[in-house]
């Protein structure tokens, strides 16, 4: 089983490499409370189909160890890096879900793109959701600290109340069994109670209007209209305008998780997008080539 250590405190953080060893390279990074197996949706068929998959359980999630510490979003997105360190990846495209893809911007601006093509970002809760001085119409920090006290005090129950509004059951008709809700939940219960809290802080207080404009790669925005947990007037649409190369794919009645309920449409974008990025890199790498020549300007 895979592992590496994160680079902020040797951590010891698991992950899975799937597909071909060479070629276009997508790294999954989960939302909060999830590991890599949220995305078997994209992952499975997108290996299947050539592309080399590696999916990341962020520490205190999924098979990744249970610290106490490190779940900052400097840590977090440190530890993204990492990974890509530990395995040299060139050219990759990051993917990422809710709170990744804050880690995913934050990796970005705070370590370069020196190894990445491109980004998507699925369902994000950048630049922010809270109220705050730059985002004055976001969500009353009343209504936050509300819902944080439901959640300390029974998670299970939590996740199974608002499960329907997750997948935009009930307002847009989507539909999701019951045996594959249960499956979300237990493997969001695997999450450590202190990483639960602590991700779920780091969306509160998020705030990453500065830094969106400082992105230097094409970044794919999908979002739902029906998304509860990051609407989309204050998260999808305003990030697809401060990110300079973005382009915004809204998904109708799409929930927080259309990363299920949309899977079809999803994987089928991000074939699509992973195709652009494989000719972006074998055009790099015939520009080197006349280069390392001399021929060229």
């Amino acid at each position: 089983m895979p592992y590496y250590d994160s680079p902020v405190d040797g951590t010891r953080l698991h992950y899975v490499d799937h597909g071909p060893a060479s070629g276009t390279v997508a790294v999954f990074v989960a939302g909060a409370y999830l590991g890599h197996e949220m995305w078997e949706q994209q992952m499975l068929p997108l290996a299947e189909a050539g592309y080399r998959c590696v999916g990341l359980d962020r520490r205190g999630h999924g098979r990744s160890d249970d610290v106490w510490s490190g779940y900052d979003l400097d840590s977090l997105a440190d530890d993204l890096q990492g990974l890509l360190d530990h395995l040299d990846l060139r050219e990759a495209t990051l993917v990422a879900h809710s709170v990744g893809t804050a880690e995913v911007v934050r990796c970005l601006t705070r370590h370069g793109s020196s190894r990445v093509a491109r980004a998507a970002l699925v369902g994000g809760v950048g630049p922010g959701i809270m109220r705050s001085e730059r985002l004055p119409d976001g969500l009353d920090p009343a209504i936050a600290r509300a819902d944080e006290e439901f959640f300390r005090r029974d998670r299970a129950a939590w996740f199974t109340r608002f499960a329907d509004a997750f997948f935009a059951v009930t307002s847009a008709g989507n539909e999701i069994s019951d045996a594959c809700t249960r499956y979300l939940i237990d493997r969001c219960l695997v999450a450590t109670p202190r990483a639960a809290t602590a991700v779920r802080s780091v969306v509160t207080g998020l705030d990453l209007t500065a830094e969106l404009p400082a992105v230097d790669v094409p970044v794919l925005v999908v979002h739902g209209t029906h998304d509860t947990s990051a609407p989309l007037a204050h998260t999808g649409e305003r990030l697809a305008r401060l990110v300079p190369e973005a382009a915004l794919k809204v998904y109708e009645n799409g929930g927080h998780g259309l990363f299920l309920t949309h899977a079809r449409r999803l994987t089928a974008d991000l074939r699509e997008f992973l195709g652009a990025a494989g000719a972006t890199a074998a055009a790099t790498g015939i520009c080197r080539m006349l280069a390392a020549a001399g021929i060229g300007g």
